[in-house]
């Protein structure tokens, strides 16, 4: 049965349709002969328990940047009359984005919402991953500058990033003898109300921090995102080189540990990180890695998360 299907991403002109895993959505819901329509988060309201948006009905192409999609002119819209929205804006996770999740919350699940907007707020990437500590390096979250020098002087190599950053910005390595933590750490606390996440430095990195995309609570492919020379982040967006990958044993007894917990929260498109055998991230706001997967030869996942969409319906 053919559903009506709102998007809610960030402006769709500014995409780079080529590697945009909500493009990649929105093309595979297209050819299954659902209707779409995108707004972006600023124009969601509310009023009593009704929520609305100003919501474009959209055609999308798969064509370079420009070509990409066709707007038809806004309607104010009750988003409670969509079968489904797909919560799709990308972080940072700060106050905005968690308002849009308590906004959405009132309309699902009458209108199935992905992910689920109260699992999303309660699971940023690098809190969820705190619930299994024994499959992460060494982690530390605090603002407190004696336990970071304590964590530093125990394990010498260590990596300090934003807790609730994305794409890679803002991550430090500080290796032993470097001088600059007092200052870095001064310009996180004037950044960032949040506490830090400080973590061992894992070597293993230089060979590939592993995106492995979950559909559903299983395991479908892995993208290895090697670090450019000089580098110490490997994410695309900062030039991290992606390769097509298999599963290790370590990284399937990963995904059968925490897949049960991601299905339970009805997370159905999840994207984690691995580097050497250690779960980094868990991410659900907006995972990536659709369309680089299927460029390298790996399964269509857009066809599989819309197959766990439409169970749902």
């Amino acid at each position: 049965m053919p559903l009506s299907v709102a998007v809610q991403m960030d402006p769709i002109d500014a995409i780079n349709p080529l590697g945009d895993s909500s493009f990649a959505l929105m093309l595979e819901a297209q050819a299954r002969g659902h209707t779409l329509f995108y707004y972006t988060p600023s124009s969601l309201a509310q009023r009593g328990d009704t929520v609305t948006a100003r919501v474009h009905r959209v055609t999308v192409d798969d064509k370079e940047k420009g070509l990409h999609f066709t707007l038809e002119e806004w309607k104010k819209t009750d988003l409670s009359t969509f079968d489904v929205v797909l919560l799709r804006q990308d972080p940072p996770f700060d106050m905005n984005y968690i308002t849009t999740t308590h906004m959405l919350e009132r309309i699902h699940p009458k209108t199935l919402v992905v992910n689920h907007p109260g699992e999303v707020r309660n699971a940023p990437e690098k809190i969820l991953v705190t619930q299994f500590p024994e499959l992460m390096p060494d982690t530390l979250i605090t603002r407190d500058r004696e336990e970071i020098r304590a964590f530093r002087e125990e394990f010498g190599d260590i990596i300090v990033k934003p807790l609730f950053g994305n794409g890679g910005a803002g991550v430090f390595r500080v290796q032993p003898g470097d001088e600059n933590l007092a200052s870095l750490l001064e310009l996180f606390e004037a950044n960032f109300r949040e506490p830090f996440m400080i973590q061992r430095y894992l070597p293993e990195v230089r060979k590939g921090d592993k995106r492995i995309i979950l559909v559903d609570g299983e395991p479908i492919a892995a993208l290895n995102r090697i670090p450019a020379e000089g580098e110490a982040r490997s994410n695309m967006h900062v030039g991290g080189r992606p390769e097509l990958s298999e599963l290790t044993d370590r990284e399937r007894e990963i995904c059968a540990v925490i897949g049960p917990e991601l299905k339970r929260r009805d997370l159905i498109f999840v994207g984690i990180d691995v580097i050497g055998g250690y779960l980094t991230e868990i991410n659900v706001t907006s995972p990536t890695g659709i369309r680089e997967v299927k460029r390298f030869g790996g399964p269509d996942i857009a066809v599989l998360v819309w197959d766990a969409i439409e169970k749902r319906r």
